[in-house]
């Protein structure tokens, strides 16, 4: 064989025998996961302002008028950064999970919670915060294939039910007609969750919701216009703040380090971070709202701490 023919033959790429499965890729670098960690740990926090935000808001604005409000100022300030940036529109096989992401984390998940918090406290509402993350991670399972140790579903599944009975405890353990709305809200998170982090390993996090509140800014916009005339609409100090930060702070910022977090440790492990939302939720809702707790919060607390450790340092 010459050094021509050498050179023109094409390159063999090694394929995987049906029936077998592709090589795992390979483990994220230390300083990465750290990373990881960290971004969606901010997310967490970022989002356990959200509910005392939202019971602000409905102090002086209506339900469907905050959720639609929220998600026009969540597009204006997405769609300046796209622009400013000058960022390429994404690929036609990126729309469907985009559209998954708005779905649930644009449209579905805020107005779901919203319209229960007209009848449910805080405190309540964080049940479905306590589920999310098992439920995200099931999703995550279904949809990439994701593949947590035993020891993981075993850390993730007390640290949610510890979370649960705390909440049903701080709730008094009965139901309302809000829960319906809650649990709707937990299972489109969980899809709009997945989805997004998913596609945060093919674009950065922040177009990822930037792109979903752009594709969802029409059906806003619309449904802002048919409720401000219906609804209450007064701008307070509370109600003011409550929406520029579900805005700005939860919707848009919150989701942009979350689903980094999530591209660089894993949707499973990053969604048990989550674990500690609800008792973040209640801690503000005492400095915000004046709910009181009881001395069970420190060691549901606890727990969950030692939950969170377990499940990052687990397999998969």
């Amino acid at each position: 064989m010459t050094a021509q023919d050498s050179a023109t033959r094409p390159t063999r790429i090694a394929v995987p025998a049906p029936g077998t499965e592709a090589p795992a890729p390979a483990p994220a670098p230390a300083g990465t996961r750290r990373t990881g960690t960290l971004m969606a740990a901010l997310g967490v926090i970022a989002f356990s302002l959200t509910f005392p935000s939202t019971a602000w808001g409905l102090e002086g604005i209506g339900p469907w008028s905050f959720v639609t409000l929220r998600g026009v100022l969540s597009a204006l300030v997405a769609g300046g950064c796209l622009l400013a940036l000058r960022v390429a529109v994404p690929h036609r096989r990126h729309w469907a999970g985009l559209a998954v992401v708005g779905a649930g984390v644009v449209v579905g998940f805020p107005l779901l919670t919203t319209l229960a918090l007209q009848t449910s406290t805080t405190a309540h509402a964080a049940v479905v915060v306590g589920l999310l993350p098992l439920t995200t991670a099931v999703f995550s399972v279904l949809r990439t294939g994701a593949r947590p140790s035993r020891t993981f579903w075993a850390a993730a599944l007390a640290g949610a039910a510890a979370v649960i009975a705390f909440t049903v405890q701080q709730s008094g353990g009965a139901l309302s007609t809000a829960d319906l709305y809650l649990f709707g809200a937990l299972l489109i998170c969980a899809a709009g969750y997945t989805e997004g982090g998913r596609l945060a390993r093919e674009m950065p996090g922040w177009q990822v919701i930037g792109w979903a509140l752009m594709l969802c800014l029409p059906l806003n916009i619309a449904g802002a216009a048919v409720a401000l005339p219906h609804e209450s609409f007064q701008l307070t100090g509370h109600s003011t703040a409550g929406l520029l930060y579900s805005a700005i702070g939860s919707q848009f910022l919150g989701l942009v380090v979350w689903y980094r977090g999530m591209a660089a440790i894993g949707i499973p492990k990053a969604s048990q971070l989550q674990l500690a939302q609800p008792l973040l939720t209640l801690a503000w809702s005492v400095f915000l709202l004046g709910e009181h707790l009881t001395v069970a919060a420190p060691l549901t607390a606890a727990a969950v701490l030692v939950c969170i450790a377990v499940t990052q340092r687990s397999r998969g």
